[in-house]
């Protein structure tokens, strides 16, 4: 069987003020077109289809009708919920899902069956695939209690649960002539992160090993990191990453998709198709100088400037890059923390004279920033 794995849309992402509905729209129909061609038995898109737990309207059309084109293909579409997800509003899609022959999985119900989804392609290889949703910690041990399992003790941690979870979806998998697979949107020990992903949910404490997962699965497809990688475990296990970097931080992200062709009886054979419609993300660095000669690369810029912090700075660069959505003094010219000449004082000290401390600790001298300041406060204060 052919299995194409996506993830982390996040569509409805707005960039800096700056909407990405248009370049949503060029993705997805760049993952559509991907498996017209390559004709897969299983699409799975592993969590995050939006990127807000209220998407719009226009969100949620966009997200319906790409789970719709993909389905006319002729595969079977399972698509789980992530972190950005609302789990209960995919839930509630399930009647339009299972009409259309879309399988969503926005929470975790109390019967682990319906976790439990058996398929056949129409050359017969018959497949199972155990999908879990995000579940953040709380619901994790909710679950565990929900499948009679062990009882959860408070001592035990995230990924304890987690492990449990998946040993209780994945007991059939040692059947043979079948292929095995696993979905599930979460964070793995040693996986690199893609610059874009929520640090609540990435850190240690959200984050399990790979032994989680059985030997005996044929493919696991992982969401939530948004670099594409395989992780080191007992079985394939790999991010399709996300088609779409979301904001600067992955600008140096290869958009893809994984594609992955198995049988019950030989090894996972897997490879990337690259995703190219997004507009490209770029940062550049320079005084106001520098920026005035430079081409500007194609795409959507941070900008480092290398200049003093002053009023109108940034409205000055804004002329010079129109694309610029992030404009920022470059780092290595902002003093740490600390280093002034004098350290503020709160005590029996004005808010005028605790701003201007603050502007001397950070080198900046212009005039025009204290003015401002003043007129600010004397504009509250009456």
């Amino acid at each position: 069987m052919k299995i194409l794995h996506t993830s982390d849309w996040h569509v409805g992402k707005v960039l800096k003020g700056q909407s990405r509905a248009e370049e949503h729209k060029q993705v997805l129909a760049g993952v559509i077109e991907i498996a017209r061609r390559e004709r897969p038995d299983l699409v799975v898109i592993a969590g995050d289809l939006h990127d807000t737990a209220a998407p719009t309207p226009e969100a949620t059309r966009l997200v319906t009708r790409a789970l719709t084109a993909l389905r006319r293909t002729g595969a079977d579409v399972v698509a789980i919920g992530g972190n950005h997800d609302n789990g209960p509003a995919l839930d509630a899609l399930r009647p339009w899902a299972e009409a259309a022959g879309i399988t969503l999985r926005g929470g975790v119900r109390e019967d682990p069956a319906e976790h439990v989804i058996d398929g056949t392609t129409a050359d017969g290889e018959r497949w199972r695939l155990a999908a879990l949703p995000f579940l953040s910690q709380r619901y994790a041990v909710r679950a565990v209690e929900m499948y009679e399992l062990t009882a959860a003790e408070t001592t035990q941690t995230y990924a304890d649960h987690l492990g449990r979870i998946l040993a209780r979806l994945t007991e059939g998998f040692d059947e043979p002539d079948r292929v095995h697979l696993v979905t599930a949107h979460l964070t793995v020990v040693g996986a690199a992160t893609g610059g874009g992903e929520r640090d609540a949910h990435t850190i240690m404490g959200y984050a399990v090993p790979a032994s989680v997962f059985p030997g005996t699965a044929h493919y696991v497809a992982l969401g939530h990191l948004h670099r594409a990688q395989r992780v080191q475990g007992p079985c394939p296990i790999r991010y399709s990453g996300a088609p779409l970097a979301v904001d600067f931080g992955e600008q140096e992200n290869v958009p893809a998709v994984t594609l992955v062709e198995v049988t019950a009886t030989t090894a996972a054979r897997i490879r990337e198709e690259p995703v190219t419609a997004a507009t490209a993300l770029r940062t550049v660095r320079g005084t106001l100088a520098q920026l005035a000669e430079i081409t500007p690369p194609e795409g959507w810029l941070r900008v480092y400037v290398r200049e003093q912090p002053r009023a109108g700075l940034r409205e000055e660069v804004q002329q010079l890059l129109p694309r610029a959505l992030e404009i920022r003094i470059d780092p290595e010219l902002v003093p740490a923390p600390g280093t002034g000449t004098r350290v503020a004082q709160r005590s029996g000290r004005s808010p005028r004279q605790l701003f201007a401390d603050y502007l001397d600790s950070r080198g900046h001298a212009d005039e025009g920033v204290r003015e401002l300041f003043d007129e600010l406060l004397e504009e509250v204060d009456h």
